[in-house]
């Protein structure tokens, strides 16, 4: 299960921070998490995750603003968001899979476990 939290209302130029835990997953090693964003009548997309070995990875939009992070020994990862724009207000997905190839870390099919999704505003 993943289980995020964090979201909220903030400002343009305000920062938000987003946690996701995860329990009961396959050992962490072999986890990758990744957070997912999308608002109506769009496709999920993909904001960032974190690989195997640690390794980030963002998309163009954020890239500069957000920073993602892992605790493996907590099974955490959070989302550190700055700068943040209007176009950034979505709800926010954790997700997690243990056998994503590097190709697919961007693909929302490609990951089994989802978080609840928490609301995140920003307004002008």
């Amino acid at each position: 299960q993943l289980q995020a939290s964090g979201g909220g209302m903030v400002q343009t130029g305000g920062s938000l921070r987003l946690s996701c835990a995860a329990s009961g997953l396959m050992p962490s090693n072999s986890v990758v998490m990744g957070w997912f964003r999308q608002t109506p009548g769009k496709e999920r997309e993909f904001v960032a995750a974190v690989w195997r070995n640690g390794a980030p990875y963002y998309a163009a939009s954020v890239k500069g603003r957000f920073t993602i992070s892992r605790d493996k020994a907590k099974s955490t990862v959070d989302l550190q968001m700055n700068s943040l724009k209007p176009e950034d207000t979505a709800v926010y997905y954790c997700a997690a899979d243990s056998r994503l190839i590097l190709s697919s870390i961007s693909t929302p099919s490609q990951y089994d476990y989802w978080g609840q999704g928490t609301l995140v505003t920003v307004s002008s």
